[in-house]
């Protein structure tokens, strides 16, 4: 076991956080060494805590994002509140909030006010359109965010548009969170200085459009909705096989064409009919590619269509479930599981993806209760056992 720090051992986060984008962001600086404190409302906590039930009691959403957390249930509208929550961001390194448009500003803690009195603090404020324009004060749920950044109109089928299965607009604000987080770190080790970063989710999913969003404004219409085929190469799609399962897979290339239509299809004849040869063709033909292809792995099992596949060179996946996922030989083999705490006792979760061999495994501590280290946190201030029971008398903290 590696005796070095992990990277970010000794660095503080106050988080004002709510959901999945500032939480996401704050679990990365966790699972990294960070100490991060989750500051939450004393009636409830994170609203993220109730979306379900499903992780043993625990909302799904709520376990992914908030371990290695410290949760202090606090009133920030009672100023004794607000005034213990300064003073943990007085002595922090980091604050993070994704409060709505204004809120953190009417509490004085938005970044450019923090950043003006802790000229070390880095201060990241995350939002749905940014602090100014038009859709400043809009609500930004991950669904609706979806829809202005134009996800959902390049995701599903032909027929019907459809919202990505996970939060990409949360996760997306998110990460330039976290690497907002570690460039500002590494500019104030420069320069001594922190500083404010601000995200919006607009603009973070906005950044992930890149393919779309080119092809659009430089070839002069958007790609078009292709289920999980590609717009613009053939044949790359999922085909049903004999056991009922599907088996995807991409064809790159003019050579990669021969090599199935030689190996996979046994029609090697495909290789030079002009209305297969090059790439051009195939998807123009699209509905003739997809037909010599599916007949041939349609004849064949899941497995069977794999090996056939791989042996012949040809990038290939199966359409795995949920399940599948957890239960995936790859993860497994490269032993990417470990247990966590939790109020429910151990959950699974997987390692984070940033790997550094012979370095300390990513912290990933426990998902804390609401309020569990209040009191902990409350001492650490120098409040007393009587302070704070008058606190917890007035409602003030849980």
């Amino acid at each position: 076991m590696s005796t070095q720090p992990l990277p970010l051992d000794g660095i503080t986060v106050v988080a004002v956080e709510q959901a999945v984008s500032a939480p996401f962001a704050t679990r990365q600086l966790a699972d990294l060494g960070a100490r991060v404190i989750k500051i939450e409302r004393p009636d409830g906590g994170d609203f993220a805590r109730g979306y379900d039930t499903a992780a043993r009691g625990l909302a799904s959403h709520f376990v992914w994002c908030n371990r290695g957390k410290e949760s202090l249930a606090v009133d920030l509208k009672d100023p004794r509140g607000l005034e213990a929550v300064r003073r943990l961001v007085a002595g922090a390194d980091v604050f993070v909030q994704n409060l709505a448009n204004g809120a953190a500003a009417r509490l004085g803690l938005d970044a450019a006010t923090l950043c003006a009195a802790h000229p070390r603090l880095i201060a990241v404020d995350i939002s749905g359109y940014g602090a100014r324009g038009p859709y400043a004060d809009k609500r930004a749920y991950d669904m609706l965010v979806q829809c202005e950044a134009g996800l959902v109109s390049v995701t599903g089928t032909p027929e019907q548009p459809a919202k990505a299965g996970i939060p990409a607009a949360d996760i997306a604000a998110a990460m330039y969170a976290f690497s907002g987080v570690l460039a500002a770190l590494l500019r104030r080790a420069n320069t001594g200085l922190g500083g404010p970063v601000e995200i919006s989710m607009l603009e973070a999913l906005g950044e992930w459009m890149g393919h779309p969003l080119h092809h659009g404004m430089h070839g002069g219409e958007a790609p078009a909705r292709t289920g999980v085929a590609h717009a613009v190469i053939a044949p790359y799609d999922a085909y049903p096989t004999a056991d009922g399962g599907q088996v995807l897979l991409s064809v790159q290339n003019d050579r990669e064409w021969r090599r199935l239509a030689e190996r996979v299809l046994r029609r090697p004849e495909l290789a030079e009919d002009p209305a297969f040869a090059t790439n051009t063709a195939r998807t123009g033909n699209r509905a003739k590619t997809d037909a010599v292809v599916g007949e041939a792995l349609g004849a064949m099992s899941a497995a069977e269509a794999i090996a056939a596949l791989e042996a012949a060179g040809i990038a290939c996946a199966r359409l795995n479930t949920v399940a599948d996922v957890a239960a995936h030989p790859q993860l497994a083999a490269r032993n990417r599981w470990r247990d966590i705490g939790s109020p429910v006792g151990p959950l699974r979760a997987m390692l984070p993806p940033i790997t550094m061999p012979g370095g300390p495994e990513p912290l990933m501590g426990p998902v804390p209760a609401l309020g569990e280290h209040t009191d902990a946190l409350l001492h650490g201030l120098g409040m007393t056992d009587t302070q704070i029971a008058a606190l917890r008398r007035d409602g003030v903290i849980a």
